[in-house]
């Protein structure tokens, strides 16, 4: 039994959201700090999404919006593998398009999509998109997750499809509708298309990433392998409480943030030809 508000609050339990010793959101004196530690981060980002096979040819972008410039945002680049980005390869497009700091050019895709996002939801810091196998077959089929386990359950009323399909997006109006869909979940799937997840930090937009593609591979095995039972709304609300909290999706990209910049410390190269910078503490 939980512990209620009466009650003193047991030594081992934290006094945060979760009862998890969760640190705080990092803060930062200028928005030179605050820039470079959010293309630090996007470009370990990119980097998981080529370790965990999200890439597909030139498909799939992960975005975050300036600090200090909100109707801009960075983001990987067009034609350079997941594997290989660094933070020096990666690029800031503004409002209309342009390639305002950086040395390569934008996947138009990556523009019509993501700007439309920021543009539309404030609150969207960072989003995550990728045409991963898991997604495009749960897309196939028009399901969304269902509530079998905890982790699908941080997503139970925080999803939805869409089911508009016209080709590639490359017009503002595509990236529109599609932005427009999202409304505020935190996750669109794309009939025929791929996945897409938002966060108010880009560590929590992509943590939902790598969490709903897991759960649309649990799903299918499922799925092939019988009629799997699903969480009551009683019980899918109480586990999204905990595994949908926000902090806990933050926190939980600092682990692989760890992982992947020990594995593959060159990411954080921040000049054509330099030598890689030092990981925050």
């Amino acid at each position: 039994m939980s512990p209620t508000a009466t009650e003193p609050r047991p030594a081992y339990l934290a006094a945060t959201a979760t009862r998890l010793p969760l640190p705080g959101e990092p803060r930062f004196a200028t928005y030179e700090e605050a820039r470079r530690h959010r293309k630090q981060r996007l470009a370990a980002a990119i980097r998981l999404f080529g370790k965990y096979g999200f890439a597909e040819g030139i498909s799939g972008h992960i975005s975050v919006r300036d600090p200090e410039h909100q109707d801009r945002f960075w983001v990987n680049p067009f034609g350079v593998s997941f594997r290989q980005v660094r933070v020096a390869d990666l690029i800031c497009v503004d409002a209309a398009g342009a390639v305002v700091a950086g040395h390569h050019r934008v996947n138009p895709s990556a523009f019509v999509i993501h700007s439309q996002i920021h543009e539309l939801h404030p609150g969207a810091t960072a989003a995550a998109h990728g045409h991963t196998p898991h997604s495009r077959a749960l897309g196939a089929l028009g399901r969304l997750l269902e509530p079998i386990d905890q982790e699908s359950a941080a997503f139970y009323g925080r999803q939805v499809l869409h089911d508009a399909y016209d080709g590639p997006s490359v017009t503002p109006a595509q990236g529109r509708a599609i932005a427009e869909t999202i409304g505020d979940n935190r996750a669109v799937l794309l009939r025929h298309h791929g996945l897409i997840t938002v966060g108010g930090s880009l560590d929590e937009a992509v943590h939902w990433f790598l969490t709903y593609d897991s759960c649309a591979r649990v799903q299918l095995l499922a799925l092939a392998a019988g009629t799997p039972h699903t969480l009551t709304h009683e019980q899918a609300l109480a586990a999204r409480e905990g595994f949908g909290d926000e902090e806990l999706g933050r926190f939980s990209f600092q682990l692989l943030w760890d992982e992947i910049v020990a594995e593959q410390p060159d990411l954080l190269q921040e000049e054509p030809g330099g030598a890689g910078a030092p990981a925050p503490a």
